[in-house]
């Protein structure tokens, strides 16, 4: 059975005309249910997970800072949301919404996580919404727990994981990938194990010819025990934040080849889903939701 982390908290109040569109974080699993492609089964509400998890990938003072509200002021504007406790909450249940879904992914082969892709989080600070890596979390506490060896993380959201990349820098034993708009930001990129930066405007077929070309050799060479992958609708050419040109379509099609090629492969999935900022709602969760329905059909 598909397992899905959800928890009420992930819609996060925003002031007014705030750029991030939180909305989403409603209006996908209403959607999901409405259509039939999940049942109040397939959800689990994710808790607060050990400290012990999180510092793994996090340094102590940034985290406990974030804690106790410490952070500075101009660390705080880098991560673009008005900082609070129940801010710092949600990302530590968005973390064990990962986490767990690490287990379920082991159990029934692919486990999903309604929020999540917070790629922009570094070891020692939070940027661009994101504030605690939540893959790169899922990853230690796999290796951590004994039941994954070699990671790839699969990260096809717009803008680049640096964060992800600086966390894994020195570690060969996690591969970072990052197919991302060479426009956006960040605008100074970290270095992934690979990254395939795309000109403003790379449509469908382009897009997806790279990606075929290159995602199945690298499950050739790399041989992951586990992929972690980001899903971000962020590359649809309606997007006010990104700068590629992909239809829905296209971005279904992404989603279908990079899940088929690890089910052929047996190697277990844990889906979070990464940004989105078209200007439509109704075009970012029909994006979303068609992840979802894939998961289902190929899966289940």
């Amino acid at each position: 059975m598909l397992k899905i982390a959800f928890h009420p908290i992930y819609r996060h109040p925003l002031p007014e005309g705030h750029r991030f569109p939180m909305i989403k974080y409603d209006l996908l699993p209403q959607q999901l249910l409405y259509e039939g492609t999940c049942t109040a089964e397939n959800f689990f509400e994710p808790e607060i997970p050990n400290d012990k998890f999180i510092l793994a990938v996090h340094e102590a003072d940034y985290f406990y800072d974030l804690l106790n509200m410490k952070i500075s002021q101009k660390a705080a504007r880098k991560i673009g949301f008005p900082l609070s406790e129940v801010l710092v909450e949600r990302e530590r249940i968005i973390a064990d919404g990962t986490i767990k879904g690490c287990d379920y992914a082991l159990e029934y082969g692919i486990s999903m996580n309604i929020a999540g892709g917070t790629h922009h989080a570094y070891t020692d600070r939070g940027e661009a919404f994101c504030l605690l890596n939540d893959q790169a979390i899922g990853a230690r506490y796999l290796q951590q727990a004994g039941k994954a060896k070699k990671i790839l993380i699969v990260d096809l959201d717009v803008h680049q994981g640096n964060g992800t990349a600086q966390i894994f820098q020195q570690d060969p034993t996690v591969f970072t990938f990052s197919m991302h708009g060479s426009g956006n930001y960040p605008f100074k990129k970290e270095t992934s194990d690979l990254d395939i930066p795309l000109k403003k405007g790379t449509t469908d077929m382009e897009y997806l010819a790279i990606l075929k070309n290159v995602f199945p050799k690298l499950l050739e060479k790399e041989r992951p025990d586990f992929v972690f992958y980001l899903c971000g609708v962020d590359v649809l050419a309606t997007d006010k934040l990104g700068t590629l040109g992909l239809s829905t379509a296209g971005c279904k099609e992404r989603d279908a080849f990079v899940l088929q090629k690890c089910r052929d492969l047996g190697i277990p999935v844990q889906c979070s889903m990464g940004g989105g900022y078209s200007r439509d709602i109704k075009v970012i969760v029909e994006a979303h939701a068609n992840t979802f329905r894939l998961v289902q059909e190929l899966y289940f």
